[in-house]
């Protein structure tokens, strides 16, 4: 039996007035969600939220018994809240061009599933390693893929924060979706922007593997962050997968 440990914590930053970032973390049910919302005003939290909100109903209403069921039902949290906050913007035109980015990562049995538009982005650290499961859905990602850009550049460019693909912006999203198993001592990391722009991947690193407790890290990664001048809304959620046991959480929501 699969036993997975969490926690959880968002954090305004330093320079924001509003926290537009949303996340939901419920290991009894397998699933774990975070969104960064963007629009004028309250537009981009309501979007974030309704993504989050969509994820909890659709995994409380049907709990996935199989690897396919599991598959099926992510798919349908994203196509659900991408009508819904299209919608939304349609029908209240001081919200157009509201919108969010969107993973959530659900568990069957020891199979994982990632469901991912946007900039906010999935980590898994196993054996020591991290390595970034999504790929950004961003002007500066492509530019990357293209060679116009180094990876250093792209975390200090000006326009990073354009985003080709985001929930809500169009009738219907594009959405990845990866597969997986998860092994013994793996640390699933998901998180808003507002950490990768302030800390790099090794500093992440270094802080997943240390001796701290699962809480522990979530409040160092976002302290860490901010130490480095915490420009946006800052959210964390971390997945530990231990083997045989039960599920127990130690995760919180905004």
């Amino acid at each position: 039996m699969v036993r997975l440990l969490s926690a959880g914590a968002t954090d305004l930053g330093l320079r924001r007035g509003n926290n537009e970032d949303a996340y939901l973390a419920m290991p009894e049910l397998g699933f774990f969600a975070i969104a960064d919302g963007m629009g004028g005003e309250a537009a981009g939290e309501t979007a974030s939220r309704y993504f989050i909100e969509t994820a909890q109903a659709a995994f409380r209403s049907e709990v996935p018994s199989s690897e396919e069921t599991n598959y099926a039902l992510v798919q349908k949290v994203f196509s659900c809240s991408n009508k819904r906050i299209f919608e939304h913007a349609e029908q209240n035109p001081d919200d157009h061009g509201m919108g969010c980015t969107g993973d959530l990562l659900a568990f069957y049995r020891d199979r994982y599933v990632i469901g991912h538009v946007g900039d906010s982005r999935v980590y898994l650290l196993r054996d020591g390693s991290l390595r970034q499961l999504t790929r950004d859905h961003s002007l500066v990602q492509l530019q990357v893929d293209r060679g116009m850009l180094t990876p250093e550049e792209a975390r200090n460019h000006p326009r990073k924060n354009i985003l080709l693909r985001a929930l809500g912006t169009d009738p219907a999203v594009s959405f990845d979706m990866l597969e997986g198993s998860g092994l013994n001592g793996d640390i699933f990391l998901l998180c808003s922007d507002g950490l990768t722009d302030m800390v790099d991947d090794a500093a992440i690193q270094d802080t997943l593997v240390s001796t701290e407790t699962i809480s522990q890290k979530v409040k160092s990664l976002i302290g860490t962050a901010l130490s480095a001048g915490g420009r946006d809304n800052i959210t964390v959620i971390l997945c530990e997968v231990q083997m045989n046991g039960a599920v127990e959480s130690s995760s919180g929501a905004a």
